[in-house]
């Protein structure tokens, strides 16, 4: 658990019982990705009661690009500021996987678990659009002064980034210095995270009846079979290091065949590759693509014939690494300090939302706010550090780090 040795500034003090509450009722809420519309609802209406007016509160219509469609866009608040500065933008995805629809949340000896041992918890990334939205409310609550503010809630990052990849930054009032809360200790700074390509694998083989004529067909399962087998034994999936060059790999669906009497014509495949090294990422969709080829030419039916693959891999984001010299890395470091924490920087070997927007030219560093075991039923929120977080998101809206 986070220390909280010292407070934060007296300037930038906070009702921590309503940002206990507040995180409570949001982890309630069923919003998985593409269903995130309760939850916008839900901080539409906290901040229109605090006072902000309905022309600085807009959705946007990104669901409408997003391949996943959904019901709602990403959720902008956007302040011009009482201090002169460049803008600032704090940002915390709503969704959450489909494990924690239906979490009840209990807070008990620090710590909140879901009393339904079936579910997640949903501290990612409610805690996190939480710390936004306390700092929203207590900058009306208490006229503090701030720099230019966008707050941002973006929708569909558990399944592609889709809300960060599709955002218009010149809606978000073209920000200099972003401030992602997505996870882990509110003492660290995420300053770098992986990149990733997805991939989608059809094989054709041919069907024929597998007691009078297996001989005939071409078994797609068995094309897919001995790819797999080529990667695994060639140091392709899973953990992959060769020599210096390191990444992941997972091929993690798999679909095909309706009946044991037919050779099966058709499997899918869906997976994954990750690296922080573009060029070794591209190597290793490339390897998986050679992989399933040397599979195609090593099934023959009786006539000689053989099947086909088709095989597509789409960028899922890009890897990114800031300086700790960057001025959202120094400003989230002092932040830290100043609630009385060590602050220490990381790399993740996950995707972020901070990959599109540091792409995209806006340097954005993440912090977490107490969620750990994310999307598994042991999931808990560490109170304090929920706490810290929210005292760092008010000192950095402020401007005071």
């Amino acid at each position: 658990m986070a220390s909280t040795s010292r407070s934060v500034s007296a300037s930038n003090s906070f009702d921590r019982k309503a940002a206990v509450d507040r995180v409570l009722k949001l982890m309630e809420i069923p919003g998985k990705s593409c269903e995130e519309g309760r939850v916008v609802e839900f901080i539409r209406g906290e901040l229109l009661t605090a006072g902000y007016q309905p022309d600085q509160i807009t959705n946007d219509e990104v669901h409408k690009e997003s391949p996943a469609g959904g019901e709602v866009g990403n959720l902008i608040l956007t302040l011009p500021g009482t201090l002169k500065a460049p803008r600032r933008l704090l940002m915390a995805h709503l969704d959450t996987v489909p494990l924690c629809v239906g979490s009840k949340p209990a807070l008990k000896g620090g710590i909140v678990r879901s009393r339904d041992k079936k579910t997640a918890l949903g501290a990612d990334d409610r805690s996190g659009a939480a710390v936004l939205l306390t700092a929203a409310l207590e900058i009306a609550r208490q006229k503090l002064p701030h720099p230019p503010l966008t707050f941002f809630w973006p929708v569909q990052e558990e399944i592609g980034l889709y809300g960060a990849r599709f955002v218009n930054l010149k809606k978000l009032g073209s920000p200099k210095l972003g401030f992602n809360w997505d996870g882990g200790s509110a003492a660290t700074a995420c300053i770098g995270a992986t990149g990733a390509y997805d991939l989608a694998i059809e094989v054709e083989g041919l069907a024929s009846h597998a007691g009078v004529h297996p001989e005939a067909g071409i078994s797609a399962i068995a094309i897919a079979a001995l790819a797999i087998a080529d990667l695994q034994q060639n140091g392709w999936h899973g953990l992959i290091r060769k020599g210096t060059q390191s990444g992941t790999s997972n091929l993690g669906v798999i679909q095909g065949g309706d009946a044991t009497n037919v050779v099966t014509a058709c499997v899918k495949l869906r997976g994954e590759v990750r690296s922080h090294d573009p060029k070794f990422r591209k190597r290793l969709v490339k390897e998986f693509q050679e992989a399933f080829e040397r599979a195609v030419a090593g099934v023959k039916n009786s006539s000689g014939n053989t099947g086909k693959v088709r095989f597509t891999a789409n960028l899922k984001y890009e890897s990114f690494q800031l300086k700790e010299t960057e001025a959202c890395v120094s400003s989230a470091l002092s932040a830290i300090s100043a609630v009385g924490l060590k602050g220490e920087t990381r790399i993740s070997n996950g995707g972020l939302d901070a990959n599109w927007l540091s792409a995209r030219g806006l340097p954005t560093v993440t912090l977490g706010s107490g969620q750990h075991d994310v999307h598994t039923v042991n999931e808990t929120l560490q109170l304090d550090d929920y706490l810290n977080g929210c005292g760092i998101g008010l000192l950095l809206a402020t401007g005071e780090a």
